[in-house]
């Protein structure tokens, strides 16, 4: 079994226009086997497997599965064909139960026997190893778990092949290892797995073969245990790439740049978001932010920007409040931020405008007069375009037909050309391919050579650990701890994120 092909992609191509998605790629996948799918920002991964998956139909090319030849008009024919795929950004109701969840739009007819489907649940769960409660809320869900509910909808509708999209990007060590753990009881039972990422450590650790994409075309195909995370990064680049993060000792400001004292955040429901946060970030040091999602990085970015409101505690700039202010008023005040948001395009970025104009709403902002200057625009878009290997036609290119990756190099290029005190960088390198992100690490390393604090919020634990200078570890809104980087092990960093803290337990 583990020999036999199931998926087998020839010759396929995909145009967008006169950008060349896909340029006669291959892929074959064998049952029983995880299969890594590796490439640049642009190099045709999505798109490719969106065809796997129904999503979009080939301009040329075949897809069969089991020898037999398919055409998938919609995701619809997809599934039926035994194919699932597994979202990074997960497609559940957060008010239903996860038996609600997992069955929706798969049980026929107007009645369905809850006690057929919680049977069926619980045979799909024994036979793959997993724990499921059928009965809990979405809501009420950690990361990892609802993870689990999207591969158990998967196996629910009878998918045998399984598309997973950067699977750990959310995950904390512990949880990550439970997945791996499910994958692998998966593989056992016969299914074939294709994982999307950009994690070199984790390709090494859990595929049995790797497809190497660059350009939309295939490079190779390689059997894991015959290569190593240099090879894999010069087979995507085309070139050799040093795969190193320096961090220097830092040169700490005496005074902070930025002081957070008690701040809170509650919604109009009553939900604590934020509780009693305090820590400092100085001039000349990255102080990452750990968590599992949902922990309250996305509000404690924001309301430190002015886009958000606290419900109590302080924020100073440079010993001056800013807590209250709006984005303008900040900025009216002479204060040198930049923020690069997680919503690129829903907060940072207009995705109908081309680049310059995105580079130029910023400069609008600072403008004292009506009238801005747009061939200087113009020129600092390209200067952005060329310094961060933005990948685009033109600056006149409308924003929304970039890859995620390139839209993140104009909406960081932006903001770090501004020259600011503070930088703060909420996963500057989310969906990123390897070489663009220790792109990013050396631009945030230049930073702070030049003095500037930055506060990086990361998702990628061996990155945080290698790249800060110091760790804040969050917990539902609080601050867990703040551990050194150089001493602490990912396992511990871990727990806290779990809300566990060994030391206090201890007492």
């Amino acid at each position: 079994m583990p020999d036999t092909v199931c998926i087998e992609m020839r010759g396929i191509s995909k145009h967008f226009g006169t950008v060349a998605a896909n340029e006669n790629a291959n892929l074959e996948v064998k049952r029983g086997e995880i299969h890594a799918l590796l490439g640049e920002n642009g190099s045709g991964k999505s798109t490719l497997m969106n065809m796997l998956a129904g999503i979009y139909s080939p301009d040329s090319g075949t897809i069969k599965i089991e020898g037999e030849e398919k055409t998938f008009a919609s995701p619809h024919d997809s599934i039926a064909a035994g194919i699932g795929m597994v979202h990074q950004h997960f497609k559940l109701v957060e008010v239903m139960t996860a038996a609600e969840n997992i069955s929706a739009g798969s049980e026929k007819g107007l009645f369905r026997s809850p006690k057929k489907i919680a049977k069926k649940i619980s045979d799909i769960c024994t036979k793959y190893g997993l724990d499921v409660d059928s009965q809990k809320k979405v809501y009420n869900m950690s990361v990892g778990e609802k993870q689990t509910i999207e591969i158990v909808k998967m196996l629910y509708r009878g998918a045998s092949m399984f598309i997973l999209d950067e699977p750990t990007a959310v995950l904390t060590p512990q949880e990550a290892d439970i997945l791996f753990d499910i994958l692998r009881n998966m593989k056992k039972q016969g299914c074939a797995i294709i994982i999307i990422t950009h994690k070199l450590n984790e390709v090494m650790e859990i595929s049995d073969r790797v497809t190497v994409l660059r350009a939309g075309e295939t490079i190779a195909t390689v059997n894991t245990c015959e290569t190593n995370p240099q090879q894999l990064t010069e087979m995507m680049v085309g070139k050799p790439v040093e795969l190193k993060i320096t961090r220097e000792e830092p040169k700490r400001s005496e005074a902070p740049v930025l002081e957070i004292e008690n701040l809170s955040c509650t919604t109009d429901t009553g939900r604590e978001i934020l509780n009693k946060m305090s820590f400092t970030v100085h001039g000349g040091e990255i102080l990452g932010v750990a968590g599992i999602a949902g922990s309250g990085q996305k509000e404690l970015c924001e309301i430190i920007a002015g886009m958000e409101k606290a419900s109590g505690g302080s924020v100073r700039f440079e010993q001056e409040e800013i807590l209250g202010m709006s984005p303008i008023e900040i900025l009216r005040r002479g204060v040198s931020m930049s923020f690069v948001p997680e919503d690129r395009l829903g907060m940072g970025l207009v995705a109908g405008m081309d680049i310059t104009n995105n580079v130029m709403l910023r400069s609008f902002q600072k403008s004292k007069g009506i009238f801005i200057d747009i061939a200087e625009n113009r020129k600092k878009a390209e200067e952005i375009v060329e310094r961060y290997d933005v990948s685009t036609p033109s600056v006149n290119h409308v924003l929304r037909k970039l890859s995620g990756g390139n839209i993140q190099k104009v909406l960081l290029g932006r903001e770090v050309e501004l020259n600011p005190k503070l930088l703060i960088t909420a996963y500057p390198v989310r969906g990123l391919d390897i070489n663009a992100s220790y792109n990013i690490y050396d631009i945030l390393n230049a930073q702070k050579k030049e003095g500037v604090a930055i506060l990086f919020i990361g998702e990628d634990l061996d990155v945080l650990l290698a790249l800060c200078d110091r760790l804040l570890v969050m917990h539902d809104g609080a601050v867990m701890d703040i551990v050194d980087p150089k001493t602490v092990t990912k396992e511990e960093v871990g727990l806290l994120m779990l809300g566990h803290h060994p030391e206090k337990e201890e007492k």
